[in-house]
């Protein structure tokens, strides 16, 4: 499957991230910048049970232009207070 999106060209995302976005609607790297790294991880998780944290992570440093891995523990640990929680879309 190829994916058409800006989205591939921001630091951190490959195909299966990409992918998981653009199928959860999120299809462009402003978009993803308005809806924000947390609440984008947690509409892919609602999906996609098995993404986790590195994907939080990457998702931030995609937005800040820094490898996730890069990402100080502080920031680490707030994006997990933030993302901890499922995402509330209703009744299921």
């Amino acid at each position: 499957m190829t994916i058409d999106s800006d989205l591939a060209s921001l630091k951190n995302l490959g195909p299966k991230s990409v992918g998981w976005l653009c199928d959860c609607g999120i299809t462009s790297a402003e978009e993803l910048r308005r809806i924000g790294a947390v609440m984008a991880y947690k509409i892919v998780r609602h999906r996609y049970p098995s993404a986790n944290a590195l994907l939080l992570f990457a998702l931030h440093g995609a937005l800040t232009d820094t490898h996730w891995n890069g990402l100080d523990p502080a920031t680490k640990a707030r994006l997990r207070d933030e993302a901890d929680g499922e995402l509330q879309i209703g009744p299921r």
